[in-house]
């Protein structure tokens, strides 16, 4: 397809979000639950961290002082549903650590600096890579920091707007660079991804009803 016959970015926003209506993600209580969760959904279903975040919070442990402190196999066992537990238990241990090494445990601290200079300092945390530390700036702190997932990139590409294979950041650049800086919009916008691709733009296309049929070079022909 060529460049000029793309369909631009915010109208495939609007034809998502007039199918979809909104996404209400992320679902957290505080933005330090955001956090836990960015970590804890790394490789794994997010029925499968909801039990293990509602174990930290009848554990009294989802606070950045208790989990500091707790010990690493009883967080270990507490999270067990995610999957990965005793990784995911050093990953926790390893962000709080860092939470009170440089910002005093405070994530309204941490938060209130610039984001593009917070952002490689969240990269540099054991365990943080680009998609946690972008949910953790956009979902958390309310950061226009685009979340990019495996469903953005195979999406993206089946539009004709990203080639086979790009990369985390080359797939960011595209929102970050023709996107308003707009956090509800960015928020939306990924979740609205994700609704897409589980119902549609799966694996194996489901194009029939799709709200992308007309400006997606890859649909299937109506029967």
């Amino acid at each position: 397809m060529p460049l000029n016959d793309q369909p631009p970015l915010m109208e495939i926003y609007e034809r998502l979000f007039s199918r979809f209506g909104p996404r209400h993600w992320w679902p957290a209580e505080t933005p330090f639950e955001v956090c836990i969760g960015a970590i804890l959904t790394q490789n794994t279903a997010w029925t499968n961290v909801e039990k293990a975040i509602n174990n930290l919070k009848q554990a009294d442990c989802l606070s950045p002082e208790v989990l500091k402190d707790v010990d690493h196999e009883q967080l270990a066992e507490l999270i067990r549903p995610s999957g990965y537990f005793n990784v995911k238990s050093r990953r926790l241990k390893d962000f709080t650590a860092w939470l009170f090494l440089n910002h005093n445990g405070s994530l309204e601290q941490m938060f209130a600096g610039d984001w593009r200079e917070l952002r490689p300092e969240l990269l540099q945390v054991r365990g943080i890579g680009p998609e946690t530390a972008d949910s953790i700036l956009l979902y958390a702190g309310g950061k226009p920091s685009f979340v990019v997932d495996a469903y953005t990139r195979r999406l993206f590409h089946r539009l004709g707007l990203l080639p086979a294979g790009a990369g985390y950041d080359r797939t960011r650049d595209l929102f970050m660079e023709a996107l308003p800086a707009d956090v509800q919009l960015f928020n939306e916008y990924h979740a609205l991804i994700v609704e897409q691709c589980k119902r549609f733009c799966r694996t194996r296309s489901a194009c029939n009803g799709c709200p992308l049929q007309g400006i997606c070079p890859s649909a299937a022909s109506p029967p």
